[in-house]
Parts: structure tokens; sequence; C-alpha cells
């Protein structure tokens, strides 16, 4: 099995990172974070000192890190300065377009492949290893990381050349989180209209309201057992990264002068949400704030 070097162990890398261990594969893992480190440690990681140490002598690396700025920093100072010609480099992380072309580009101009791999499937998904994968590359590095990904995820698909795998990661996101403000404003319009949730829910879910917002995590408790809402909300998407990822889907949307009215109100609305102190609540409680509470 191969060496591999995880950086990036939150709520998401580090299930990622216990999944690799338990495929047997040689897990070095670092994070700013010792509680995280010692976590992954004990799901059969073995833990380095720094990015840097981490990261030498691997095979493939792999990181799942919060933003752009983090992603070059960690690339540009401690994975391209100390691993070897030919090394596999896997991001994870949801960044911006611009960040993960430019990273790639000094990837090959020092002789690796590397892809862009953002993920979608939440905490769970992250868990369970199944999660889905975006992925942004050439078809030979592609071809290198989609093994690895396996351990990770159920879905992986090319989406196209560097950067193709965030593109498709934020388009994504923008129609979620789109879709559950859609679905949390019609449950509450019959609330006012004395329809019951329930009812709502079992025609729509048949009809042409179907969508994953309402089958898959519908906001309003009951329909749905295993959705957020039966827990109080808590996240297992957090509205703070739903704002991040409608942040950078306008960001790319400004840059590729792409008109996106929907999406824009989407991120205005979270940003009230998530700026009323909700950012660590499941994304889809801005129900509670579209019901006024």
């Amino acid at each position: 099995m191969a060496k591999i070097a995880f950086i990036g162990l939150g709520n998401m890398g580090g299930p990622m990172a216990a999944n690799l261990a338990k495929a047997q594969h040689h897990v070095v893992a670092f994070d700013l974070s010792e509680a995280a480190l010692n976590t992954a440690v004990e799901k059969g990681a073995h833990k380095a000192s720094s990015a840097a140490e981490a990261v030498k002598g691997a095979e493939i690396v792999v990181t799942m890190l919060p933003a752009g700025k983090h992603v070059r920093e960690v690339y540009e100072k401690d994975v391209l300065p100390n691993v070897a010609k030919g090394t596999l480099l896997i991001d994870c992380s949801t960044i911006d377009v611009e960040s993960a072309r430019h990273v790639a580009a000094l990837a090959e101009k020092a002789g690796m492949e590397m892809v862009d791999a953002p993920v979608s499937g939440g905490v769970g998904g992250a868990t369970a290893g199944t999660l889905t994968f975006m992925v942004g590359g050439s078809d030979v590095a592609f071809g290198k990381a989609k093994p690895v990904l396996e351990k990770m995820g159920k879905n992986i698909v090319l989406a196209g050349t560097s950067g193709g795998g965030q593109a498709a990661k934020i388009c994504n996101n923008m129609i979620l989180g789109i879709s559950m403000i859609a679905v949390s404003e019609a449950f509450m319009l019959a609330k006012r209209l004395g329809l019951d949730a329930q009812k709502l829910f079992d025609v729509a879910s048949t009809a042409s309201g179907q969508c994953w917002s309402l089958t898959n995590y519908c906001p309003v408790p009951g329909p749905v057992p295993a959705s957020p809402a039966n827990r109080d909300y808590q996240a297992g998407f957090t509205a703070a990264m739903m704002l991040k990822d409608l942040m950078l889907a306008q960001q790319a949307a400004n840059a590729a002068g792409a008109s996106t009215p929907l999406g824009a109100e989407a991120a205005q609305l979270f940003s009230l949400f998530v700026n009323s102190g909700n950012g660590a609540r499941d994304f889809s409680g801005i129900i509670k704030m579209l019901d006024g509470k």
C-alpha cells in the first residue's frame, strides 16, 4: 500500500484520513489542531509534527484545507519544496478556481501530477466513505488519483481539466443553497396556510417539486428522520460552509460574466443567517430565519 501524507484533519479530513488508514495505506497526518491529530492517530494514522515533515517520502499527498490562501501557502511552503518528483498531489479542499489552477501549474512545473478533487456528501459521507469527488486534472492524473479517492468515496467524476472539480463543486452547491431556501419557503407558506408539513412532503416528494433538499434533507422535523431538522439542526454541513461556497460561486460568476441572480440572493440570505450567530448550525436551519425565529 502507498505512503500517503494527509494534511488537514477537520470534520471532513479526519474521517477521510481514517478511511485511507482503514484501507491499509500508511497515512502520515498533520493538522494544527492537536486534538484532531490525536484522533487521526487513534484511527490508524501516524503523527507528523509539521506539514513539511508529513510529506517527506510520501508517494501521495492529500490536503483538505479551509480556503485558497491556505492551499497556496501549504503547497508553496511545505509540500512542493519537500516532495520528490513524481509524487501525486490531491487537493480535496473547496477553493476558488484560480487558486486551484495556480497550485496545479506550480506542481506541473515541478514535475508532479495534481488534481483538484473537492467533495460532496458531508460529514456522514466522509465517515461512511461514500463521498462524491468532482475532479479536475489530466486523464493521467485522474487515473492515478481514482484508486485513492475510491477508498474515501463512492462516486468519482472527472469534471474537466485543472480547476474543473472546483467549478463543478461551486455550481452544485449553488443549486443546493438555492433549493434549500425554496423548500424552506414552501414549508413556511404551507404552515401559514394551515397545510400539514407531512402532507406537503407527501405531495412534493412525488411531484414536480421533488429535489434533494426536500427528499434527503427536509428542513422540517418529521418527514425525513435522518435530516438535521430532527436534531435541532446539528450540523452535517454548516451554514458557514454553505455561505463560503455561495460566495465562491459569486466570485466565479463575476469573473466569468455569468448572471446568477438567485445565487446572489441565496448568498445574501445565508450571510444574514450566519452573521446572526448561526454559522455552526446546519445550513437547513435557515428555515428558522425564514420563519421569523
